[in-house]
């Protein structure tokens, strides 16, 4: 069997993606040292190029390679929120990679080649296809946790999140064997219409083993407040991102796109994890005096949320999941941004006393990170608030009310963490040893994520409408 010229098509976006980061990477090699910033803006070339690829090919349900590859609407839109948060990492990330000496061609390369595994995990309609997928998304991620060579810290971010990991695949990987054993077959429908034997409930079970750990759902979310910690600031907000999108692209493709009808039997462990999710990601959240520890325990805490939308397995819940991913990515982007542009001498400021008096140097930079920080909490009118608005109606539509209710206590308890950091922002004179550092464009990306912040919570409705075409797919 051979790949003909309309599967090729259909995987336009992709290609584009996995061609322009070689050619990040060739370029690397022949631009001298003082050129090599043009690489960001080649790679933020390459993945707005995708993104146009992803609009212009039509999600019209159609499938390729023999099935494995399905191009609908749900592909396209998670792909769309994984684009959109990679070309705006790599606007913010340009200044601190060049600053810290940090190699150019392989950062963007590998934030590319990042994106392009939580594409194929979008796109995904088999479990081989899944598995490369989350290869392609993982395997760029310990390399760049661990690309601060001469940090120690990043060293053991690397390191823990590489071995870690491969426990994770080795379960995803054996969850598809044995998915293989009970149905003859790889591909999800093939999961869809098998007789729930007790291999296929240890296939299942195995396959969200793995996926749960992508997404630092609890038990298996140990790795997130040190990975986040040791990595270099820019790419713990991409990895703050792009995982989650991958992880529960999968997560709608296994259990709701694929499991959806026989969500009984599934939904109350996802319900226990979810619960514990946002309990413990939240209750932990407490007592950070870290920045990047307290966003990581924050995105444990959402990844508790976006749970609690998949468990609806309905299009409504599928929808707002999507919009959820796509909030999450433009308010956990913007608290990174004001984070990039906070620096000690001697390093990250990474500690929360450090932003003391941001708002009296700079009232722009304190106004964004409490706009941010209120739309992380869910405060009205937010995009974090519509987000949640969303998958708890459909969760409770869905039965799921004793969630919802730990859902909504979990938001107030997060509201102490995330109101901390926007008040001292207001409070205390600026540290001596703390200053403000960018280029031009991380302004402007920050204006655009707490443009994107507000317009998301005031204005939904044309955002809604696009992500409804989503629940088509489900129909």
């Amino acid at each position: 069997m051979t790949a003909t010229a309309a599967d090729l098509r259909l995987l336009l976006p992709e290609l584009l993606i996995a061609a322009g980061a070689v050619a990040v990477l060739l370029a690397g090699t022949a631009l001298p040292a003082p050129r090599q910033a043009l690489l960001r803006w080649l790679a933020v070339g390459v993945a707005a190029g995708g993104l146009g690829a992803v609009a212009a090919v039509p999600p019209s349900g159609a499938v390729a390679f023999w099935g494995a590859y399905a191009r609908d609407p749900l592909a396209a839109a998670l792909q769309g929120v994984v684009l959109v948060g990679t070309v705006l990492a790599l606007v913010l990330s340009g200044e601190y990679v060049s600053r810290t000496r940090l190699d150019a061609a392989e950062f963007y390369a590998l934030v590319l080649m990042a994106a392009l595994g939580a594409m194929l995990m979008a796109a995904s309609a088999d479990l081989l296809l899944l598995f490369v997928g989350l290869e392609t998304l993982s395997v760029p991620l310990y390399v760049l946790a661990a690309l601060a060579r001469a940090d120690v810290r990043s060293q053991e971010a690397g390191l823990k999140y590489f071995l870690l990991g491969a426990f994770a695949t080795a379960f995803f990987l054996y969850g598809v064997a044995l998915a293989f054993g009970a149905t003859g077959s790889t591909a999800l429908a093939a999961l869809a219409g098998a007789r729930p034997t007790a291999t296929l409930r240890a296939a299942v079970a195995l396959l969200t083993t793995g996926l749960a750990f992508k997404a630092a759902v609890v038990p298996f979310h140990v790795w997130a407040p040190d990975v986040y910690e040791g990595a270099p600031l820019p790419v713990t907000a991409y990895m703050a991102v792009v995982a989650k999108v991958g992880a529960f692209a999968a997560f709608l493709r296994v259990f709701v796109a694929t499991l959806g009808p026989r969500a009984g039997e599934w939904g109350a462990v996802l319900a226990a994890g979810a619960v514990l999710t946002m309990v413990v990601g939240n209750v932990a959240a407490l007592h950070q005096t870290s920045i990047k520890r307290l966003l990581a325990y924050s995105s444990i805490a959402h990844a508790g949320f976006l749970l609690t939308g998949v468990l609806a397995a309905s299009p409504a819940g599928t929808a707002a999941v999507v919009f959820y991913l796509l909030a999450y990515t433009v308010m956990t982007l913007g608290a990174f941004a004001v984070v990039l542009m906070v620096r000690r001498a001697d390093g990250e400021a990474d500690r929360i006393a450090d932003l003391a008096g941001l708002a009296s140097r700079s009232p722009a930079l304190g106004a964004a990170m409490a706009v941010f920080m209120a739309s992380l909490t869910g405060l009205p009118p937010t995009a974090g608030f519509a987000a949640k608005f969303f998958v708890f109606t459909a969760a409770l539509d869905a039965g799921y009310t004793g969630v919802v209710v730990v859902a909504v206590l979990s938001s107030v308890v997060s509201a102490y963490y995330y109101l901390r950091v926007a008040s001292t922002l207001f409070s205390g004179p600026p540290a001596a040893d703390v200053a403000l550092v960018a280029d031009r464009w991380v302004p402007a990306a920050l204006l655009l994520l707490s443009a994107g912040t507000v317009l998301l919570g005031v204005f939904p409705a044309p955002v809604l409408e696009a992500v409804r075409q989503v629940a088509a797919v489900l129909r």
